[in-house]
């Protein structure tokens, strides 16, 4: 834990943080600038710095020392020349990590200044401001369904409207379940038991069936079946539609969609089933064609143990394993005991652990299919609203120890190409609360690691919820060709 130095005074602590904090208060517009006139998204180590406060910008520097290999907290004095040079630019589309972009800087700086450094990292951007080849066509987005899920994508997708040159939420597809549906939906919208309140505003248009969401106008939409619905009638085209509901999970249940006006493309928000392509964002995002009409994203805990397996098959090989997955309940379970056409999911999710199990080891080959046949899996539902464990027990074919495993993972998880997706702490305190809001598939935690030669047990915690939500986003983005670049290289 970071103690205060003994030979500091209470005056110099507290001068200290008003410069701190004046420094955050001066870059928040230079963010907001970058963010709706140059569809440039800045972030700390992930975590997004658009629309936070002085605090909240603050802390990101703070937990930045998690991530650093000398542990040392990033100070707001070295970000914000960074984007100050970068505010004078006149950057096209581009999303950059100020944390990384820092640490870029003090190791090939080479005497050059701040300007001169950010000019040379961004060239490929630097200029395109407003050109044809700094701008990014916005994509027509539906969600079909409006669930969990559903609403965490809309949420995400509003967060990351900028000037509207994304991924843009134009309408949402429901059934209708009483007369005063919108309303209902919106405040669901706008209250979460686990996520907490809607950050923005809210208008609801009965008249017109729409919801006014932080300048975004969604369309909600009342049909019981895809064909009831022609959305060229509200203004959508070419759109890319996800269907979070679970009920079609092959290419001809969700081809429905495609023979509807105004949807070109389908994502499915589940395991797909035949020959459906099942993309964990990170591992095999690459593999989608533009001839790729619908895929599926796979499961949340698929999401959560792929790119962990990915990391210690290249190093070591794995020769077998078991995945064993601790979830939180799901509404598919009951809160009472009652008739549930699955084993053992009709007793009460909310007071008992139940025994069930997952696709997710087999659904893992999909995505790597190296993995073939060496795995098995299992999963316990446990009274828990969000927040689940993958427990990967593995046999590996190169020994190791718990220092080398652990030091290996972190790298991973600060220097490689699956950065967005594994997070790593050292904690002996961390419980499941604390990983709510992850935007990681999932989170190594490095103090439960056991290894004994060439066996290891690594303990894998995700949100099932919002991070899972967030590899949909990340896939939709490369499907709509709106992922922007990212830096530093």
């Amino acid at each position: 834990m970071w103690k205060v130095p003994v030979n500091q005074k209470p005056d110099q602590c507290l001068g200290e943080w008003i410069d701190r904090e004046a420094l955050a208060e001066a870059m928040i517009p230079l963010i907001g600038q970058l963010y709706r006139n140059n569809n440039v998204v800045t972030s700390i180590y992930g975590r997004s710095l658009i629309n936070r406060s002085v605090i909240a910008v603050l802390k990101a520097h703070r937990f930045a020392r998690h991530r650093q290999d000398d542990e040392s907290e990033l100070s707001v004095h070295e970000t914000f020349p960074l984007v100050k040079a970068m505010s004078e630019l006149k950057l096209g589309a581009a999303s950059v990590d100020l944390g990384k972009l820092v640490v870029k800087f003090k190791a090939e700086g080479n005497g050059r200044s701040a300007e001169a450094f950010v000019r040379d990292e961004l060239a490929d951007v630097v200029g395109k401001q407003n050109t044809e080849a700094g701008h990014r066509k916005g994509q027509d987005v539906v969600l079909y369904g409006f669930g969990r899920i559903g609403r965490l994508l809309a949420r995400i997708m509003i967060e990351k409207t900028g000037g509207g040159d994304g991924l843009r939420l134009r309408a949402i597809v429901v059934r209708k379940g009483s007369s005063d549906d919108l309303t209902k939906r919106a405040s669901l919208l706008r209250r979460d038991s686990v996520h907490g309140s809607f950050d923005g505003t809210i208008i609801v248009d009965e008249e017109n069936s729409t919801l006014n969401v932080n300048g975004v106008l969604i369309q909600v939409i009342y049909a019981k079946a895809p064909n009831e619905v022609d959305y060229t009638q509200y203004g959508i085209q070419n759109a890319l539609l996800v269907d979070n509901t679970g009920v079609w999970r092959d290419a001809d249940g969700l081809s429905q969609h495609l023979a509807c006006p105004g949807i070109e493309r389908v994502i499915l928000t589940a395991p797909g089933k035949g020959k459906l392509k099942n993309i964990v964002h990170g591992i095999n995002h690459d593999q989608i064609t533009p001839e790729d009409k619908i895929v599926s994203a796979a499961s949340c805990t698929t999401n959560a143990i792929v790119p962990v397996l990915k990391a210690i098959n290249d190093k070591y090989g794995i020769a077998n394993g078991h995945v064993e997955t601790v979830h939180s309940y799901t509404n598919d379970q009951n809160l009472i005991d009652n008739f549930h056409k699955g084993e053992r999911r009709g007793r009460s999710a909310a007071l008992n652990m139940v025994i069930t199990e997952t696709g997710a080891a087999t659904a893992a080959a999909k995505a790597l299919p190296e993995l073939a046949g060496k795995l098995t899996g299992n999963a316990i539902r446990v009274p828990t609203p969000n927040v689940s464990m993958a427990i990967l027990n593995l046999n590996l074919e190169n020994p190791t120890s718990r220092e080398e495993v652990n030091e290996y993972l972190r790298y991973v998880a600060l220097h490689s190409d699956l950065s967005r997706q594994i997070d790593y702490v050292s904690s002996t305190e961390v419980v499941s609360t604390d990983f709510v809001g992850s935007r990681y598939a999932g989170v190594v935690d490095a103090e439960a690691t056991i290894c004994n030669d060439n066996r290891v047990v690594l303990y894998v915690w995700y949100d099932n919820e919002f991070g899972y939500s967030c590899q949909v986003i990340r896939v939709m983005e490369d499907m709509a060709g709106v992922n922007p670049p990212a830096f530093p290289h």
